[in-house]
């Protein structure tokens, strides 16, 4: 049995609807019997009442990380690394997958787990361009040369974002290492497919080469500030009404490819 781990507590709160999106992958895929999601609290981790060895994948999902008031995901990318510094680094050197959604995707940036668990802090996601907090939907292109396993066969994607501090900065030779290696998985885009070119709205936040996401070498790290788990369903989409009324309503919302993504891949490489 493949077991993903969605952590909840210290204001994650879209764990729920996280390990649903995982649930519903694996329902799609009849993966039921060999893929399950289990919502997991910090905690539980620290204390030792249950441990990381003994799942297949790590998600941290998005929410508002201890009031979303001190350098979002800093505290809890601290916390780990002071606590559970030795299972993480076990963890992600035996390749099993690690996703951060917003909150998340900060955290993994913090601690530092992309680009490497090993090296300081390359990158930051800080305050938006913009100075606040931004609700609306995105485009986002996945960059041809992605290495990211959680993208396969994906090339653009409709998702919400909700954060106040996703405009992601690095300096020059940090920003051409990334995407040497392949490293820059999303970026924001107009609706018709182009690159954002730093332009607002298209650029919601001010995000250096665009970028919205990004994965570590292996491709089995991935960090991003859309929402994927809030659309899987063709009716969380605000235009649904019209799709459907058109003819070009599909059956799962585009965030629900992630998440098989997932599915198959911890199946496919037998991930335990």
């Amino acid at each position: 049995m493949k077991k993903i781990a969605v952590l909840s507590g210290y204001g994650i709160n879209c764990n729920e609807e996280t390990a649903l999106a995982f649930e519903l992958a694996a329902r799609k895929l009849g993966e039921e019997e060999r893929v399950a999601t289990h919502q997991v609290h910090v905690n539980d981790l620290i204390r030792g009442q249950q441990e990381l060895s003994d799942f297949s994948m790590l998600t941290i999902p998005g929410g508002f990380l201890h009031g979303d008031d001190i350098s979002a995901g800093k505290i809890l990318a601290s916390k780990l690394r002071t606590t559970l510094d030795r299972d993480i680094r076990e963890f992600v050197g035996r390749g099993k997958p690690v996703m951060g959604i917003c909150n998340g995707f900060q955290v993994l940036v913090k601690y530092p787990l992309i680009p490497d668990i090993a090296e300081a802090q390359k990158y930051t996601l800080t305050e938006n361009r913009t100075g606040r907090f931004i609700d609306r939907w995105v485009t986002v292109k996945v960059k041809e040369k992605s290495c990211s396993v959680f993208l396969r066969g994906i090339d653009r994607l409709n998702l919400p974002i909700r954060h106040a501090e996703g405009r992601f900065l690095a300096d020059k030779k940090d920003l051409s290492g990334l995407d040497e290696y392949g490293g820059v998985a999303l970026q924001y885009a107009k609706k018709d497919g182009n690159l954002a070119r730093g332009e607002f709205p298209a650029n919601p936040n001010g995000s250096e080469l665009d970028i919205a996401g990004i994965c570590d070498p292996s491709g089995r790290i991935f960090g991003l500030m859309p929402h994927p788990e809030a659309f899987v369903h063709p009716f969380q989409e605000p235009g649904w009404i019209k799709k459907r009324r058109i003819g070009e309503i599909e059956s799962d919302g585009a965030g629900l490819k992630i998440f098989k993504n997932v599915v198959e891949f911890l199946v496919e490489e037998d991930i335990g």
